[in-house]
């Protein structure tokens, strides 16, 4: 037996072990989580969702559109600007051929603007093609958000008692239109849904050869819905398989991957542990806003989790080559 095969005979097993000792659900609590439980989740790096863990929030009920209107006004908010919705994601670029990790144009603007363009957007009321979302991901609650701020708890206290206070509390607004591309992040998250919906499909990091990493080189949209490479670009690792279209861009080991579906509506909560891969969509319901809070803890770096993630990309990338 070859070295080669030999690896391959090993994430294969891997994988396969994994599936049958977890199963394919995500755990939903019916009540609020003791510090104690979540340690547990946290331990085996798995997901739950605690449907209506934020329903008695004043955001929940108060975070309407003509509420956040009066709450915000005019005060400049950052937006994520893009052609299709698409920010952050791996984008073929007609003109070179090549696949790029593409950052939206990020402007600023007055929040009653964005709030109305986006609402619009989502019944058609707009011949503007361009997507906007507000998913600044630098504690925007605390910040540009804070006049929002006092409508949410200062941390998720369960969570708190675990893991310290949270490092950043953050609001992503929006309409349908906008999606998060699969990627995984090096944090405890706790999502909590206020307005409308969220689809989330889950990946654990235990399925990174599945999802085709490869190092892309950097650009950014233009107002002109074309590419603008970035020079010079450093290039960065990110998945370019796409659990929604799973004959592109596959990997061998792609056919072994076995996604997680997740809908939070309004007062839900999903508690995503660090580290997992997950796309995010959303759905408006008659407000025609999407909105969402979430709280990133820092994950821990001692022990296995982070240095098992990263020898199993290492042996990845060697077996897809």
């Amino acid at each position: 037996m070859t070295g080669t095969s030999s690896t391959e005979d090993a994430i294969v097993e891997m994988l396969t072990s994994y599936h049958e000792l977890n199963g394919g659900y995500v755990d939903e609590l019916e009540t609020t989580p003791s510090p104690l439980l979540l340690m547990q989740y946290i331990a085996k790096n798995r997901p739950f969702v605690l449907r209506g863990g934020a329903a008695n929030w004043p955001a929940t009920s108060l975070w309407d559109p003509a509420y956040l209107a009066m709450k915000m006004g005019n005060r400049s908010v950052k937006v994520a600007v893009t052609p299709s919705g698409n920010a952050d994601s791996p984008v073929r670029n007609p003109k070179d051929g090549r696949v790029y990790f593409t950052k939206p144009l990020e402007v600023e603007e007055p929040f009653d603007d964005f709030l109305t363009q986006i609402r619009q957007q989502e019944v058609g009321e707009t011949s503007s093609t361009e997507v906007k979302y507000s998913q600044a991901q630098d504690d925007n609650l605390r910040g540009e958000y804070s006049q929002l701020y006092p409508d949410v708890p200062e941390d998720v206290w369960w969570a708190t008692e675990c893991l310290g206070a949270p490092d950043a509390v953050n609001v992503w607004i929006g309409n349908g239109r906008s999606t998060t591309a699969l990627h995984k992040d090096n944090y405890e998250n706790i999502y909590c849904q206020i307005r409308g919906k969220k689809r989330f499909v889950l990946l654990p990091s235990v399925e990174t050869p599945c999802v085709n990493i490869r190092f892309l080189p950097q650009a950014i949209y233009t107002r002109r819905r074309a590419l603008s490479p970035e020079s010079p670009s450093e290039d960065i690792p990110w998945p370019v398989w796409d659990p929604d279209r799973p004959g592109e861009e596959q990997t061998r080991f792609s056919r072994l991957s076995i996604p997680l579906h997740v809908e939070l509506g309004p007062g839900d909560m999903l508690y995503l542990p660090a580290l997992w891969y997950h796309k995010v969509s959303q759905e408006c319901l008659e407000d025609r806003i999407s909105v969402s809070v979430n709280y990133w803890y820092d994950m821990c770096f001692a022990g296995s989790l982070y240095a098992t993630n990263a020898f199993i990309t290492n042996i990845s990338k060697l077996s897809n080559e």
